[in-house]
């Protein structure tokens, strides 16, 4: 089992943070599936990844349902939990590692559990339709009409891979840049017109409720709320951190805590999409 837990948990852990969206909730998942497999047969573990994948699937179909209903009383704008990139070394990875992006969390947001699961199985994890059929105990027909109504709800217009583009770092180097110096017009020249600004505060910090829309509006945000974050001394060091497997703005205080984390969606070298992760509950893992 031990041999079992170094080669999959990495892998066990993707699974489960796609499906969930929280870091914790991921790894109380893993835990409690190893800890279940202890008591299995080993004849039922001729195939541990296919037996391994099911368990965490089920495990984590439960959370996300309990989870659903408390999103419905959270405060304001609710986004995935951000974790530092892995440095992975083990055997089993994922098809498409790009599938951790956050923009990419956050579309998964718009799926039903079942179309999540299956959507996250075959697009990520490569699994045949009839493996997904097998770990879901539903028909074939049904997994691949999941997964059509899964991909139609993110946008898929062809059967071309979904691809969520993210930022380089030099992207974000020119955007921290315009933040640190207050330059509008630096800023608004790479910011999409019609882009659109979604906060997570939880209501356990101050942020807006509702999602900020327009260039315009966006750029005053940012340097308005930057620098009123300095003045009180909330802000001391913007740097550029490597998040799900992506450059992101990361925002400390002088006693180096994170009060922020900023990912960005950008498309054709502007950015579309902003998302600000504030409510501390979700920072500890960055």
């Amino acid at each position: 089992m031990q041999d079992l837990y170094k080669q999959y948990k990495k892998l066990l852990f993707k699974l489960a943070y796609q499906l969930t969206g929280s870091v914790s909730d991921a790894e109380d998942a893993v835990q409690d599936v190893f800890v279940k497999a202890h008591s299995v047969p080993l004849e039922r573990l001729e195939e541990p990844k296919a037996y391994l994948c099911k368990m965490v699937t089920n495990r984590c179909k439960n959370m996300m349902k309990s989870a659903r209903k408390k999103r419905e009383q959270y405060f304001g704008e609710w986004l995935p939990e951000p974790f530092l990139t892995l440095n992975d070394d083990s055997i089993e990875t994922f098809e498409r590692d790009d599938l951790l992006s956050y923009g990419m969390l956050v579309l998964l947001e718009r799926l039903t559990t079942s179309e999540r699961v299956v959507f996250v199985l075959r697009e990520a994890l490569g699994f045949d339709y009839n493996e997904i059929a097998e770990l879901m105990e539903k028909s074939e027909v049904s997994c691949r009409k999941l997964f059509s109504r899964a991909s139609a709800k993110m946008g898929r217009i062809s059967d071309e891979p979904i691809h969520i583009h993210t930022e380089s770092q030099e992207w974000v180097h020119g955007f921290m840049g315009a933040l640190k110096n207050g330059d509008m017009n630096k800023l608004l020249s790479l910011l999409d017109q019609d882009v659109v600004l979604v906060v997570d505060g939880g209501g356990k910090v101050i942020a807006t409720v509702n999602p900020v829309a327009s260039s315009e509006r966006v750029g005053q945000f940012l340097l308005g709320g930057l620098r009123k974050a300095t003045m009180i001394g909330e802000v001391h060091v913007v740097e550029m951190g490597q998040v799900n497997g992506q450059p992101a703005i990361i925002l400390r205080s002088e006693d180096s805590a994170v009060h922020a984390a900023v990912f960005f969606h950008i498309e054709e070298g502007k950015s579309h999409k902003i998302y600000i992760v504030r409510n501390p509950d979700k920072l500890g893992y960055i």
